[in-house]
């Protein structure tokens, strides 16, 4: 009888505890940890983006860290097909892999594949790109908000890439962004196995503003300003890096600066939950209280 194959993929928001979850369990399994962080896919982003330690890189085979250069172009596409196959050459070894990560769009590109989108005439992108360059993203958050308030209240509100995408189906359609979302889902050669951190919103908000000022101690502040060449990459369009951008441009005092990215992280947390929350195959559970529990529900997964 063949193994089983099972891809336990450990979610929620940002400063949930995930990344030491999936440690303990690939340590318990003896397996290798798939990142669906899109910020950790990049070698330049360090500071801002809460990587594992070059001990845990050592102690657990990570993929998807510091797997690309800010310069290269990676989309939720990309990513889908290179660890699709990454994950098939490694169930070779293991039957059980774990995935980790906050970003809703790529769990869900492995979990079930993509939504078809229309294609984008060329000349309505770069006029969007014109509006954006010239008035800021306001006025589209305005506009989306408006057309389309479901995906207006999950998306990463400072992630201009988003926004411009919604926006483009939006005016190319007449339908909103959202209503193209949950139509498409390929069978995959594994079974999924979602955990969800559930962690008490106040212990969370309170873990977001410490890890915020840990990044800044450990050099957010001049990461940001060695990038600033480089900053209208579609990789550095993301949250704690376009709010240091407004800083060095002089549209905030730094005091205002470390509490927007404090008020902005928390607001990326609650859409984080607000995805995943939608998710009925996602089992929502406590770390710190529920470990045997955890344990006996994969070992179970596995022997059914």
């Amino acid at each position: 009888m063949k193994p089983k194959n099972i891809l336990l993929s450990i979610v929620g928001p940002t400063a949930s505890g995930k990344s030491d979850l999936a440690l303990k369990l690939a340590e318990y399994f003896k397996t290798s940890i798939i990142s669906a962080d899109s910020r950790q896919f990049y070698r330049e982003l360090n500071a801002g983006t809460a990587k594992p330690s070059e001990e845990e890189l050592k102690r657990i085979p990570h993929h998807f860290i510091n797997s690309h250069a800010i310069t290269e172009e990676f989309n939720v596409g990309d990513f889908e097909k290179s660890a699709l196959g990454l994950i098939n050459d490694l169930f070779k070894e293991h039957e059980i892999l774990i995935m980790v990560g906050g970003s809703g769009l790529f769990c869900k590109a492995i979990w079930e594949g993509l939504d078809e989108l229309p294609i984008i005439d060329p000349g309505l992108r770069s006029a969007i790109n014109e509006e954006v360059s010239k008035n800021g993203l306001d006025p589209f958050l305005a506009e989306l908000s408006k057309n389309d308030p479901v995906y207006f209240n999950q998306v990463d509100q400072q992630n201009p890439m988003r926004i411009k995408r919604a926006i483009e189906v939006i005016r190319s359609t007449g339908e909103p962004f959202s209503s193209f979302h949950g139509k498409a889902k390929t069978p995959r050669p594994f079974e999924n196995f979602k955990i969800g951190i559930s962690v008490d919103r106040k212990v969370l908000y309170q873990n977001i503003d410490r890890r915020m000022e840990q990044m800044i101690k450990k050099g957010l502040f001049e990461e940001v300003k060695s990038l600033i060449p480089h900053q209208y990459l579609n990789a550095l369009q993301t949250l704690g890096y376009t709010e240091i951008f407004g800083y060095y441009e002089g549209k905030y005092e730094k005091k205002e600066t470390i509490r927007l990215l404090k008020r902005n992280s928390r607001r990326y947390a609650k859409r984080q939950l607000t995805w995943f929350q939608k998710d009925p195959e996602i089992e929502w559970l406590n770390p710190n209280e529920d470990w045997d529990r955890i344990l006996h529900q994969i070992e179970q997964q596995l022997n059914t």
